[in-house]
């Protein structure tokens, strides 16, 4: 009889266990998806800022009003920071990885902007993106800078390709590989753009910002 007690004691006290545990395992998971959740609302409502003046700017001038590309350089190099955003319903449609400019250092740390030929470094500002090309680096698109920060972009050769050394997913935190002053992304990402730039009747926009 103490040997049966005993047993259904145990067993009692395994099953609190494990639903103590089931439980627990469930508040850790919801605690983290609302973390995330409220990490993506304040990306998406800083995204919608600087996208609002941008289609203002695409409907006066010609441009594609659908779809444009951000690139939030306040954001880790080994984060998703190049966005193809749905401009009519205000939404991110994917995202990817993007290097930076060294600013012709080995490596630089932090963020540095420039729009002096040479200087190789990142400019912030829009961008039109023009005819696609053939280069060192394969497909590759140029692009217009269309803000005082910018407007060097084509004579510096600042253009839209990929390189080998961008991963196809987020590396953070470790950082990614460092470019001349374009925006570099991988292979699979640069093929996703392409259809659509290539699919739009109008010219397609590009903003790179920072709002550190």
């Amino acid at each position: 009889m103490k040997r049966i007690i005993l047993t259904t004691l145990a067993v009692f006290l395994c099953c609190l266990l494990a639903t103590a545990a089931w439980y627990y395992s469930k508040i850790r998971r919801k605690t983290h998806h609302t973390v995330t959740d409220v990490s993506n609302r304040k990306l998406l409502t800083r995204l919608n800022l600087h996208a609002k003046p941008l289609l203002t700017y695409a409907q006066q001038h010609g441009y594609n009003t659908n779809t444009c590309f951000l690139v939030d350089m306040s954001i880790e190099s080994g984060k998703n920071r190049f966005f193809i955003y749905d401009l009519k319903n205000n939404t991110v449609l994917d995202a990817g990885l993007v290097a930076h400019g060294r600013c012709n250092r080995d490596w630089l740390k932090g963020r540095q902007y420039g729009n002096g030929v040479g200087c190789g470094c990142t400019s912030l500002g829009k961008y039109k993106i023009g005819n696609h090309y053939n280069g060192k680096f394969g497909l590759a698109y140029k692009l217009h800078g269309l803000d005082s920060t910018n407007s060097n972009a084509f004579k510096r050769f600042v253009v839209l390709h990929s390189h080998s050394c961008v991963p196809n997913g987020e590396v953070d935190p470790l950082p990614i590989c460092q470019s001349d002053g374009c925006p570099t992304v991988s292979g699979s990402f640069l093929t996703k753009l392409a259809t659509i730039i290539d699919k739009s009747k109008q010219p397609m926009l590009l903003f790179t910002f920072d709002t550190n």
